[in-house]
């Protein structure tokens, strides 16, 4: 999948779905994927709760930010399960991977390319992230929905895709200009 595009695979859902909190909600992490995050930020060296929840953040592009309600209880599974150890580092509990939890995170490959691929995707969003986005983002999805419409009504009729495609691409020059 090329940088900055985005996957409408199942689960993949709108980039800014989840933060912008219009169209269909999706949590970022779905079903067990937190688990997987975690085995795979491990895997490369330890860390502590505080340093994965903020990587986790960084990765996202600031899209998620982890709670110590789901990091925290995530991680005393994966300790009772014995796929990862922690020991006091400086005052920090910090885990490290055991064997066992490298089997677990290898068991699932494309799983942990797709979180990081998704997360990979926000990041790209999240450079547009400023307040004074937020102020025209209704604006534009009106825009988009116009568009849309107009595609919709205009079904079957010859050149209407490419009208409308010339309608949006006149207002993305526009605004690239400003």
């Amino acid at each position: 999948m090329s940088k900055g595009s985005w996957s409408f695979a199942a689960g993949a859902g709108w980039p800014w779905t989840a933060a912008f909190g219009f169209g269909r909600r999706h949590r970022f992490f779905e079903a067990g994927e937190i688990r997987l995050a975690i085995l795979s930020l491990l895997s490369e060296g330890p860390k502590h709760g505080y340093q994965l929840m903020k990587e986790m953040e960084t990765r996202s592009g600031g899209f998620y930010k982890a709670s110590a309600g789901s990091i925290y209880p995530t991680l005393q599974q994966l300790e009772d399960e014995g796929l990862v150890e922690a020991e006091m580092i400086s005052g920090r509990r910090t885990y490290r991977l055991t064997v066992a939890g490298r089997h677990e995170l290898e068991k699932d490959p494309d799983g942990v390319r797709r979180i990081w691929e998704r997360a990979e995707q926000c990041e790209d969003w999240g450079q547009f992230m400023a307040p004074e986005s937020f102020a025209v983002m209704m604006p534009l999805v009106e825009v988009l929905k116009a568009g849309m419409r107009a595609a919709s009504r205009l079904r079957g009729e010859p050149d209407a895709a490419e009208r409308i495609r010339e309608i949006a691409d006149r207002a993305r020059r526009e605004l690239e200009q400003l």
